[in-house]
């Protein structure tokens, strides 16, 4: 074999280890049996405190994911779709589609400190850390409501050109935002408080989910249409797009593993591997319950956590989205990576 052969042959078992060790196993290691009845959307972690948030139709139920056990309730929350976290300020931020506001809550009484009003539907929530700043995404309004959580305030009001549905931020002052009804995904400059630009999603129809790689500018769009739509946040440029299972609702991406997740109502989690920034491959199709389509990441325990409820299994309902869950069924499903074996 010549040298440019075998130095090309080289490089390639690199890749193709390097995206081995990366491509973890994952398992359902445990099961919360949380019960209740209404439907769910959103779940957000608190990994120093160990809570698990679940947004339960009418009112915010929070699991101590050390026992599984419910550690608290906070009530009158009607239509939460999101709960923010933002430890720093030992606060939290909930929107409320049906009342068209979010409240604050103190993170260790949980008592509900204010209500500030934002748009039509607010849905997704996120806090963005730079600016000390809340954007509520408002569904039917077409804008996002920009907090001000020094004062409780409303700073602003952003008009995004569409539905918007999840967003996440970069931590250094970017916040991006899936706008639904036009298949893009938006930039937003939380300084300014305006939009910084705006790039279509190919391949992608009715964007969801939304997980953000910071470190490497990645961001992975899950769509209704059974794909995962990743761009280069730099510069809208699109870099992948990967097939995902349906229903999908919500995406996660662990820097620790450099794994993206699909949580998708099917009853199946798609993982996808980041071998480096340009590539992306399917790693794994875990086979999880009908209905787990949200999820959130404890990225201190590298786990995984997604409600669902159990539902009729006719033959009609196994052909569709799942919908009217068993009353009294609502748990939450627990991944996590097997170690892997030595040889």
């Amino acid at each position: 074999m010549n040298k440019p052969i075998l130095l090309a042959a080289c490089i390639a078992a690199l890749v193709a280890n390097s995206a081995d060790a990366g491509a973890a196993s994952y398992r359902i290691a445990d099961r919360f049996p949380i019960g209740g009845d209404g439907k769910w959307d959103y779940p957000s972690v608190d990994a120093v405190a160990q809570r698990l948030y679940l947004s339960r139709g009418t009112h915010v139920v929070i699991v101590d994911t050390q026992s599984g056990h419910i550690a608290g309730d906070i009530a009158d929350t009607p239509g939460v779709h999101g709960i923010a976290l933002a430890p720093e300020l030992g606060r939290g931020y909930i929107s409320l589609g049906k009342s068209d506001r979010v409240k604050v809550f103190d993170l260790k009484t949980l008592d509900v400190v204010a209500t500030v009003e934002a748009g039509a539907k607010p849905d997704a929530i996120v806090y963005e850390p730079q600016t000390r700043q809340v954007f509520a995404f408002n569904g039917h309004s077409g804008n996002a409501t920009v907090i001000d959580t020094g004062t409780n305030k409303v700073a602003a009001t952003i008009a995004l050109g569409g539905a918007p549905e999840f967003a996440r931020t970069d931590g250094a002052g970017n916040v991006y935002v899936n706008i639904e009804s036009t298949n893009e995904l938006v930039a937003l400059d939380a300084k300014g408080r305006k939009v910084s630009a705006r790039w279509p999603l190919p391949g992608c129809d009715g964007p969801t989910g939304l997980a953000l790689d910071s470190v490497h500018h990645r961001s992975f769009s899950a769509c209704a249409n059974k794909k995962m739509s990743i761009l280069d946040v730099n510069t809208g440029r699109s870099v992948a797009t990967i097939p995902i299972g349906a229903f999908v609702d919500g995406a996660e991406f662990d820097a620790g593993s450099q794994n993206a997740f699909s949580a998708n109502g099917d009853g199946t989690l798609t993982v996808v591997h980041e071998a480096d920034p340009e590539h992306f491959t399917v790693a794994q199709t875990l086979p999880t319950a009908r209905g787990a389509r949200t999820i959130a990441l404890d990225a201190n325990l590298h786990k995984l956590y997604l409600p669902t409820a159990r539902f009729e299994e006719t033959a009609s309902a196994q052909a569709g989205e799942p919908k009217d869950p068993v009353p009294g069924s609502f748990f939450v499903l627990v991944v996590d990576a097997q170690t892997p074996k030595q040889p």
